[in-house]
């Protein structure tokens, strides 16, 4: 198989050679881009640590500390991921000004605009996003 050859935003072809649908003009990416980070950057932001007026001492009962412990550990998760999904944005932002952004980094094919509109950070089309999300699977 041969290595899908490269092509960039603006010259959108299908495998064959055929032109593909109109593709998603930069201004409409980078407003998805934009968007999707203040919204990671915002979610980032409620999870930072609020000072509290409770005391805090080494002779609190362990049960009273359990709510404050199991929300630190969560809001701890939620922005791990919300950090994932912002180096998501940066790899977009990355391929849209190498102009590779819409196309599939696994095979080169296009990436439909509507998912696109929906995922601003896909990386794969849908049918090879669960491929990788299966593979992904079957190692755990």
């Amino acid at each position: 198989m041969r290595p899908p050859e490269k092509r960039r935003l603006g010259e959108p072809r299908l495998p064959g050679g055929g032109l593909y649908a109109q593709r998603m003009n930069s201004e409409r990416v980078r407003e998805l881009l934009a968007r999707e980070r203040q919204r990671i950057v915002h979610g980032l932001g409620r999870l930072e640590p609020q000072e509290s007026d409770e005391p805090t001492t080494t002779d609190q009962h362990m049960a009273a500390q359990a709510p404050d412990l199991y929300d630190n550990e969560l809001d701890e998760g939620l922005s791990d991921d919300l950090r994932v999904e912002l180096e998501a944005v940066e790899r977009a932002e990355q391929r849209l000004a190498a102009g590779t952004y819409g196309l599939s980094i696994e095979s080169g094919e296009p990436i439909p605009d509507e998912r696109l509109e929906a995922v601003p950070t896909a990386e794969r089309t849908v049918e090879e996003q669960a491929r990788f999300v299966q593979r992904g699977s079957e190692g755990s």
